[in-house]
């Protein structure tokens, strides 16, 4: 976010930053082997081959892809450094101007990628116990967290509990459960994008919404998951072509530019997607319009930026699998420079010297915290097993649900 993203991947990134595993199959049982052979008996050279064929063979283990590991890991440092500009950009059109670039696309490139590594979710009884561990365990963990630290940190100790009410961040937990539970829906449905744009127009028409679960923002980015369900390994691989990567380039200078000139002038509102026209002080007309305009913006630059990933292995690939560890414990850090007031006793930070320093150690911290010995350690909150919690009979029909199914989800 996984976002997250709290103002901002799952969005989780969280579940909505993990591929899912290769589904379990069904273990073949084979036929009782003939007598062995005498050791002098000559052996016929066709045997090996028949024998090879004959065999049942298991199914290939299924590696993480690269591309998508390195375009999460690069999306969450987005997150990171964006969240990290929040306390020091005012006053600077240069550091605002970045911040809403930035904020254009990197929650829906997050959000698209949860969306189409989603594409095979049925509401089997396997798929529920992991919704389950990974998306909202670690919701409750973390808002029960969050809430603890902003007593203790922003001298707050009233401040209250609230499982309908996400706290910074914890937003794309809740969204990433609720867009994957209606996944099934989206995949019948005959024209789903057209669908979730409707939805999220209307959802900028009612004030107020936002108060419970966040459902302005479930809405208002629902239709970046829906795009990523419905896209195919093809659509990715069109965007490494050179001729889109090469077109890319001017894309993203040109967002820039533009996000530069108008920085003065446009709320950041419209781009967290939290709140409804008229809350932004515009007529509610606008919400529409401009809920059409920002998924173009953003369906854009989030290609100019996946167009521009690495497809080999990197030396940040592995974080790739950790993301969902980075985006929910970035967010200590960030607002520690807001409770703490860092920056109120430090104001050298909102120089450029500082705001240099502030992105390096945002994109080191969110590395460092990425990584598989932060995972293992975090296991517990973001990936807990949950045997004891489900019926043996659901894993084992699961199993054999998943075996049937994996033929055809893919």
């Amino acid at each position: 976010m996984f976002h997250a993203p709290n103002g901002l991947q799952k969005d989780r990134v969280t579940g909505a930053s993990r591929e899912p595993e290769p589904l379990p199959g069904r273990t073949a049982t084979a036929e009782p082997a003939p007598p062995a052979p005498p050791v002098s008996a000559p052996v016929p050279q066709e045997a090996p081959a028949t024998a090879a064929r004959e065999a049942p063979q298991a199914p290939p283990a299924k590696r993480r892809d690269a591309y998508f590991d390195n375009a999460k890991y690069l999306a969450i440092v987005l997150v990171a450094v964006a969240h990290a500009w929040e306390p020091v950009m005012e006053g600077s059109r240069a550091t605002r101007a970045a911040y809403m670039f930035v904020y254009a696309f990197h929650m829906p490139a997050f959000i698209i990628i949860s969306g189409y590594f989603s594409r095979s979710f049925q509401a089997r009884p396997d798929q529920l116990k992991r919704l389950v561990s990974g998306v909202v365990v670690p919701y409750v963990v973390f808002e029960i967290a969050y809430t603890l630290f902003k007593r203790w940190a922003d001298d707050d100790p009233d401040y209250p509990f609230s499982m309908n009410d996400p706290i910074y961040l914890t937003w794309f937990l809740i969204a990433l459960f609720v867009w994957r539970l209606s996944t099934p829906l989206w995949r019948s449905v005959k024209w789903p994008l057209a669908v979730a744009l409707g939805l999220a127009a209307l959802g900028t028409l009612t004030p107020g919404m936002g108060q419970s679960l966040d459902l302005q923002r479930i809405l208002q980015f629902l239709p970046f998951f829906v795009l990523g369900l419905s896209m195919r390994p093809e659509h990715f691989q069109m965007l490494r072509r050179r001729e889109v990567r090469l077109l890319a380039l001017p894309v993203l200078a040109g967002a820039a530019v533009a996000a530069y000139w108008v920085a003065p002038d446009v709320r950041m509102g419209w781009f967290y997607r939290s709140t409804s026209a008229v809350e932004l002080d515009a007529p509610w007309w606008a919400g529409p319009l401009v809920t059409l305009a920002l998924f173009g913006c953003a369906v854009v630059l989030a290609a100019a930026f996946l167009a521009w990933v690495p497809r080999r292995r990197t030396w940040f690939t592995v974080l790739g699998a950790g993301t969902i560890c980075g985006y929910l414990l970035h967010g200590f850090l960030v607002k520690s420079l807001d409770y703490l007031g860092v920056v109120a006793r430090y104001p050298w930070l909102a120089e450029p010297a500082g705001l240099v320093a502030v992105t390096l150690a945002a994109a080191a911290a969110v590395t460092l915290l990425c990584t598989p010995p932060v995972r293992r350690v975090l296991r517990f909150a973001t990936e807990p097993e949950l045997s004891w919690a489900f019926r043996q009979d659901v894993t084992r029909l699961s199993g054999r649900a998943a075996d049937a199914s994996s033929r055809t989800s893919r």
